[in-house]
C-alpha cells in the first residue's frame, strides 16, 4: 500500500482511519472489503492526483498478478457506497484510458495534543528486503536525503549521517539504535529497487516506549523517489508536531534536481567521500561530476564536489594549490544556483581558514554554514577549528562540544574534540575524550593521532610511538602520522629510527607531494632549528594546512622566544 498506515482522513460526512482499517459516515461504520478499502485508501491519499491503473492495481494487489476487471469493480462497489449516482463525480473521476482521480476535498484533522513537540530524530539507513540485493549507496542516499530535508527547520535536531551510518545490519534494533543515538524518535526504513520500480517501508517510532508515530509502504516508479521523500518528510515533521514557518515548510520538500539518475550519482558520491580515504574521494568525485554532467543546474552536486576537494589536503597529503582552488570554484558554483546550501559555506569556511588565512571570512562562512543547519555537528566542528587556531579556546571547546552532541556517534567530531582540549592545554579530558573515540573504533586514525600527541607531550615515548604507528598504518600512511612517529624517536632520544623516518619523508616527496610541515616536525624533534625553519618557510609558501596550529600545538613551545617563529606567526596573522 502506498502512503500512511496511521493517519486519518475526511471528506464529506465520511473519516477514513487507516491505523484501524475503518470507514465511517457521520460516526458509523460502513461496510467494505479490504481490497475496496485499500482502494479508497491510495485513492484519498493521493487526492487531486491522476492515479494511473496500472499504479493503483500495484498497489492493491502488490503481490498478485490481477486484471483490470478487479480493479473496476472495487471502483464501482466505492461510487455505490460513497453515494455516487451515475454520471455523478462527487468523489472519484474517471480519466479515460488512464486512471482515477479523487477529487473531494480531504482533510487530515489536528494529531492529538502532545505534551511537547518531539525535536530529536535520527534517520536509519535505509535496508534492503533482502539481503542479497543491496545497493549501499541508494540506502545510505535515501537517510541521507531524509537527513537533509529534515535538518532544513530549527524545530528539530536530525542526527547527521556520520553518526547513523553504521546501523546498517539487516537485523538492527532501531529502538537500541535510538538510545545509542539519544534521540527521541527514529525513522527506519527499507529500500528495493527492481529495474525502474522502487518499494520503500518507513516507519517513524517513538524510543521512549517503541509506538509507531507514523508508518507507510510505496509503490513507485523510481522516477518518482522525489515524490516519495516528499511525502515522507511532510509526514514525518507532522507526527512529530512539529511547528513549521512557510519557509521551513518549503525547504522540507525543496529538490536540488528532477533528474533521477543525476540524483542516483549524487548518493554515490556522497557514500564515497563519507570513508575519507584518498581513493574513496576519488572515487566520490567522479559520481559528483557524473551528476553534474546529467545535470548543471545541481546545485548539491557541486557543494559534494567542494567538500570531496577541501578534505584531501588534510587526510591524503593533496598539495593545498592544487585542491582549494577547485573547492572555491565548485563551492562557488553552487552558491551561484542556491545561496542557502549549508554544505558549500562549510566547504569556503575550511578554504578560508587552511588556505586563504582569512579569518574574519572564515568565521562568515562558518556562522552562515551553522545558520542555514543548525543540525550540522560538522558545521560546529569546523567553526571549532577556527577558533582553535585562534587561540579563543573557550569559543572552540564549546562549539566542540555541541558538534559531539549533535552527532554523538561521528569518529571525526569525537576525535577533534579531544585535539581541541589538548591545545587547549586540558590533556586529562583529552584523554577522557580521546577514551570514548576509541571504544566507537579503535582503529580510527585520527583519534589514535590525538592519543599519540598526548603521549609526547608527557614524554612517554613508546606509548607514542605505538599509538602513531597505529595511526599510520589505519590513515594510509598520512604523512603527519608519519612526520609524529619520527618526532616521537627524535625526542626519545632514538636518532638514527628518526632520521630514518625523515629519509622516508624525503624520498617520497620525489613521487608525490609531501606537506613540508611534516618534514619540519621531525628536524624540529632532532633539535636542528635551521633546518626546522627552512622547511617551515617551504610550508608557508605552500600555504601548508598544519600551519594553522602553529600558535596554538604545543610541540612548538620551546621555539616560541626564536624570532623566526614570532615572525612566523606575525605573517599568519596568529600573533
Amino acid at each position: 500500500m502506498s502512503g500512511s498506515e496511521s493517519s486519518i482522513y475526511e471528506f464529506g460526512d465520511f473519516r477514513v482511519d487507516a491505523s484501524k482499517r475503518l470507514l465511517l459516515r457521520d460516526g458509523a461504520p460502513v461496510a467494505l472489503t479490504p481490497k475496496v478499502f485499500d482502494t479508497l485508501l491510495h485513492l484519498v491519499q493521493h487526492s487531486g492526483q491522476l492515479v494511473e491503473k496500472d499504479d493503483l492495481i500495484r498497489a492493491v494487489w502488490p503481490d498478485t498478478v490481477v486484471e483490470e476487471n478487479n480493479l473496476n469493480q472495487n471502483i464501482s462497489t466505492l461510487r455505490r457506497l460513497l453515494g455516487e449516482d451515475r454520471g455523478e463525480n462527487r468523489y472519484i473521476v474517471t480519466v479515460p484510458g488512464r486512471g482515477y482521480r479523487f477529487v473531494a476535498a480531504v482533510r487530515s484533522p489536528v494529531a492529538p495534543a502532545r505534551v511537547a513537540p518531539i525535536r530529536t530524530i535520527a534517520v536509519l539507513p535505509f535496508k534492503p528486503l533482502t539481503a542479497d540485493h543491496r545497493d549501499e549507496a541508494l540506502e545510505m542516499g535515501m537517510a541521507d536525503t531524509l537527513i537533509t530535508h529534515l535538518s532544513s527547520s530549527r524545530a528539530t535536531i536530525v542526527r547527521p549521517l556520520s553518526s547513523v551510518r553504521k546501523y546498517t545490519n539487516l537485523d538492527q534494533d532501531a529502538l537500541a539504535a535510538g538510545r545509542e543515538l539519544g534521540v527521541e524518535s527514529v525513522l527506519d526504513g527499507s529500500i528495493q529497487s527492481d529495474g525502474s520500480q522502487i518499494r520503500v517501508t518507513v516507519r517513524l517510532i517513538s524510543v521512549a516506549d517503541g509506538a509507531s508515530l507514523w508508518a507507510g509502504k510505496f509503490d513507485q516508479e523510481f522516477t518518482n523517489v522525489f515524490a516519495v521523500q516528499d511525502t515522507i518528510s511532510e509526514k514525518v515533521a507532522s507526527a512529530l508536531a512539529l511547528r513549521l514557518s512557510q519557509d521551513d515548510k518549503k525547504r522540507l520538500t525543496q529538490r536540488y534536481t528532477d533528474n533521477v539518475e543525476a540524483f542516483h550519482c549524487y548518493l554515490k558520491g556522497r557514500y564515497h567521500i563519507g570513508k575519507v580515504t584518498r581513493p574513496a574521494i576519488t572515487k566520490g568525485l567522479e559520481f559528483f561530476q557524473q551528476a553534474i554532467d546529467i545535470d548543471p543546474t545541481y546545485a548539491l552536486a557541486y557543494a559534494g564536489v567542494a567538500e570531496a576537494y577541501r578534505r584531501l589536503p588534510i587526510t591524503s597529503d593533496v598539495a593545498p594549490r592544487e585542491a582549494f582552488p577547485k573547492t572555491i570554484a565548485a563551492a562557488s558554483k553552487a552558491l551561484e544556483i542556491d545561496k542557502n546550501i549549508a554544505d558549500a559555506h562549510l566547504a569556503l569556511g575550511f578554504t578560508r581558514l587552511w588556505f586563504d588565512w582569512d579569518w574574519a571570512a572564515s568565521e562568515r562562512e562558518f556562522n552562515l554554514a551553522i545558520d542555514l543547519n543548525p543540525s550540522s555537528g560538522d558545521a560546529h566542528m569546523g567553526y571549532a577549528n577556527l577558533l582553535t587556531c585562534l587561540g579563543r579556546h573557550r569559543e572552540a571547546l564549546a562549539q566542540g562540544q555541541r558538534a559531539v552532541e549533535l552527532d554523538p556517534l561521528s569518529l571525526i567530531v569525537n576525535a577533534n574534540q579531544a585535539q581541541f582540549l589538548h591545545w587547549a592545554r586540558l590533556d586529562g579530558e583529552a584523554r577522557v575524550q580521546i577514551a570514548k573515540t576509541l571504544e566507537i573504533d579503535p582503529n580510527f586514525w585520527v583519534a589514535n593521532l590525538a592519543l599519540g600527541r598526548l603521549h609526547i607531550q608527557k614524554a612517554e615515548y613508546p606509548e607514542a610511538i605505538a599509538a602513531l604507528t597505529r595511526a599510520r598504518d589505519f590513515s594510509g600512511a598520512n604523512s603527519e602520522t608519519v612526520s609524529l612517529v619520527g618526532y616521537a624517536y627524535a625526542r626519545a632520544g632514538d636518532h638514527a629510527h628518526a632520521n630514518a623516518v625523515l629519509d622516508g619523508l624525503k624520498s617520497r616527496s620525489s613521487q608525490g607531494y609531501v606537506p613540508p610541515h611534516s618534514i619540519a616536525v621531525i628536524y624540529h624533534g632532532l633539535g636542528n632549528k635551521d633546518q626546522t625553519f627552512h622547511w617551515l618557510e617551504k610550508a608557508y609558501e605552500d600555504r601548508d594546512v598544519r600551519l594553522t596550529f602553529l600558535a596554538i600545538d604545543p610541540k612548538w613551545d620551546s621555539l616560541r622566544a626564536d624570532p623566526r617563529l614570532v615572525d612566523l606567526v606575525s605573517r599568519l596573522g596568529l600573533g
